[in-house]
């Protein structure tokens, strides 16, 4: 699997999926649930592939995507 998320788009993604997640905590009401959707942005980070990217053929990594390894 090519990986297409740079790392200033990482950090951006995991900030984000972070800050939704919270939402779970200190949400109220159905809001709440909203935060599930944090999961999505943290694991494209943590994995490093999109696959919205790979679908319109983006990549914000720097090398242009190489093989991930280990």
């Amino acid at each position: 699997m090519n990986t297409n998320v740079g790392g200033i788009d990482k950090v951006i993604r995991i900030v984000v999926g972070l800050a939704l997640l919270a939402l779970l905590v200190w949400g109220e009401g159905n809001v709440r649930w909203f935060g599930v959707i944090g999961l999505i942005p943290l694991g494209t980070a943590l994995m490093g592939w999109c696959p919205l990217y790979t679908l319109f053929g983006i990549s914000s990594c720097p090398l242009g995507g190489k093989e991930k390894h280990g």
